[in-house]
């Protein structure tokens, strides 16, 4: 029996191996993707509060993607600025909270802001619903977005990124996918890349948001980030808050407002610094 139950964990460890190093899936959003999968983690996310987007300054627009069908985004900003930056959604969805943060990002660094849409026009109002949305997203089809912003910014652009929670994630997937146009990354509370390889090929520096309560991108992974990153020969800053996971979300009942600000302020001059 034992021999049995051995071979069967090789059997899974090998796929998954199999399947990350020849379809160079990120490893890190399948892993937050999983966590969608715990009570616990799902029941720890308020529902966000109604709001409305009045008199928005930016505009929704549709760009083709890697994989040859139609991308959404709210762009904010004038379209000849080439300094821009990519901002990523929570688990909510490119909602108006974020539509929002898109225009405050433009208003306060001075580049053009694009808030992409990996949902493919999907907006949750409660956790059931963003998690069966979180569930849905396949990698290679938020590559294809991505991809397909980048080439609709076009090649004289410099990219910054920026995500929370969800989006923190892909904020340092998009980064990868840039390359050399990437000179800044952003991540709120998110799960970074762990593959060595992929990450001695980040170009952006990274500022990790990091809330002290997360129970889900604990400290344990912000240690191995912390240490992958240095073994790379990667610039890594880390902004810690005594807050919980969503601490920046505004749409998030608890809100932390001090905290939050204090966050954006760290943002804003991080990618003000490198998107010049």
């Amino acid at each position: 029996m034992k021999k049995i139950i051995t071979s069967a964990l090789l059997f899974i460890i090998c796929t998954v191996h199999s399947q990350t190093t020849c379809c160079s899936k990120p490893k890190a959003t399948d892993e937050f993707a999983m966590l969608t999968k715990n009570k616990n983690f799902v029941s720890s996310h308020d529902e966000p509060l109604p709001f409305k987007l009045s008199s928005p300054l930016g505009k929704e627009i549709s760009f083709t993607t890697a994989d040859g069908k139609t991308g959404y985004a709210y762009e904010v900003g004038d379209e000849k600025n080439i300094k821009v930056i990519f901002m990523i959604h929570e688990w909510w969805g490119l909602n108006d909270y974020i539509k929002q943060e898109a225009e405050h990002f433009a208003k306060e660094t001075g580049a053009r802001v694009i808030a992409l849409d990996l949902y493919d026009k999907k907006v949750a109002t409660n956790k059931d619903s963003a998690s069966k949305f979180v569930g849905e997203v396949k990698a290679e089809r938020a590559a294809d977005i991505i991809s397909g912003a980048i080439k609709y910014v076009g090649p004289s652009a410099k990219i910054a990124t920026v995500g929370w929670c969800f989006g923190g994630g892909w904020s340092m997937q998009a980064s990868l996918l840039a390359g050399k146009q990437a000179k800044a990354c952003v991540i709120y509370y998110g799960m970074p890349e762990d593959n060595l390889e992929k990450l001695k090929k980040l170009n952006a520096p990274v500022l990790f948001v990091f809330a002290k309560k997360d129970g889900w991108i604990n400290k344990d992974i912000l240690t191995k980030f912390d240490d992958n990153m240095k073994k790379a020969g990667k610039d890594l800053t880390i902004r810690s808050y005594d807050a919980d996971h969503a601490f920046a979300n505004p749409s998030n009942p608890h809100f932390d407002k001090s905290s939050g600000e204090d966050a954006f302020t760290a943002a804003k001059a991080f990618i003000g610094k490198y998107l010049k």
